[in-house]
């Protein structure tokens, strides 16, 4: 099947092609999906504001985010099972964010290794997610192996000390191919039984972060904060940056979309922390928005991850491409020439 020709068609293509258990299990969201609803809807409350005769060429879509350079500020966020979706699975997704300048956060439940990524993609900007093991030898031992492939940053996980009422997975009454994922296999060797979820350790607590960010040679980012208060404890506590995030609407249904939480989180930690956000990025124009309320870059999952389904690599690239041209086009229109430094008024509050 041929690549996704827009961003609006590229689910629907996906759909086509995928199992309709596994489509499930990527699209769905917690209880009554709430909040996997507004997720998307909240950024579009936020009005762009179109500026003209600003005089400029191109826009400069690259930034930084804690010391990795990138060319757009867009990365793949960590997304299990992919080969559940293309079976080319992450490594075809790393080559997309190689081709369309974008970063790859690769999720702990990869079918990948992290050397197969750096092999695929050796310049690709890498960072990796960790779920915390309930035996925290294997998580230092999965972090070892992803630092030695070359990954820059560690993306700690806190959303999910116990698995969202999810009524999709619940309907399908299957459980993950766990056996299938490397980091599975070595708690397997170590003698950690259980589904890849019933092996996280759900008391991670601060003192754990500290102890990552103080004994890393990486940044550590913290992925799942919605609150000022808990932001502030993670700045605290010796993280470099932050995702703004609610699992994409998987975890507690109901709670803020991260549209909603940006602004106070950016206010609150933004002299301190690299601010990140995910959940509900659709659009180029809402990564423009997520900029001008204060996040250094985006992470996007499950579109990309319909680009990998509805096409493999290319259709993955494919949706990064419009992406990443949709978001210079959007801030061309709005008279900023650099993602790096998008005002707070340049969007306005509906």
């Amino acid at each position: 099947m041929a690549a996704p020709l827009t961003l609006s068609d590229v689910e629907q293509r996906a759909a086509e092609r995928i199992e309709p258990a596994w489509h499930d299990y990527f699209a769905g969201g917690a209880g009554r999906e709430r909040t996997l609803r507004e997720n998307e809807e909240a950024w579009t409350r936020y009005r762009p504001r179109q500026r003209v005769l600003a005089g400029i060429e191109r826009v400069d879509l690259r930034t930084t985010v804690v010391g990795l350079d990138l060319a757009t500020p867009l990365l793949v966020a960590p997304a299990a099972y992919q080969r559940k979706a293309d079976p080319g699975g992450e490594v075809s997704m790393a080559r997309a964010c190689a081709a369309a300048g974008a970063g790859l956060c690769l999720s702990t439940f990869s079918h990948a290794a992290p050397f197969e990524i750096a092999e695929a993609a050796p310049d690709l900007p890498r960072l990796w997610q960790v779920y915390v093991f309930r035996d925290r030898g294997i998580t230092d031992e999965l972090i070892a192996r992803a630092l030695d492939a070359g990954f820059a940053a560690v993306v700690l996980t806190v959303d999910l000390p116990v698995l969202g009422s999810r009524d999709r997975e619940r309907r399908h009454s299957w459980h993950l191919p766990a056996d299938e994922l490397p980091a599975m296999r070595l708690a397997r060797e170590r003698g950690l039984g259980g589904d890849d979820l019933e092996v996280i350790d759900p008391t991670v607590d601060l003192a754990y972060l500290e102890r990552l960010s103080t004994t890393l040679p990486v940044p550590v980012v913290v992925k799942g904060v919605l609150e000022p208060e808990d932001a502030l404890r993670v700045a605290e506590h010796g993280a470099r940056g932050i995702v703004v995030s609610n699992h994409g609407g998987r975890q507690l249904d109901g709670v803020v979309p991260t549209a909603e939480a940006l602004p106070g989180i950016v206010d609150a930690v933004g002299d301190r922390l690299d601010v990140l956000v995910d959940s509900g990025i659709r659009r180029g124009v809402d990564v423009a928005v997520a900029l001008a309320l204060g996040a250094r870059a985006v992470l996007a999952g499950r579109l990309p991850l319909w680009g990998l389904a509805a096409g493999g690599e290319e259709g993955a690239r494919t949706v990064l491409e419009l992406l990443r041209d949709e978001t210079a086009t959007a801030l061309h229109l709005m008279g900023v020439a650099a993602a790096s430094a998008v005002p707070r008024d340049a969007v306005r509050r509906e």
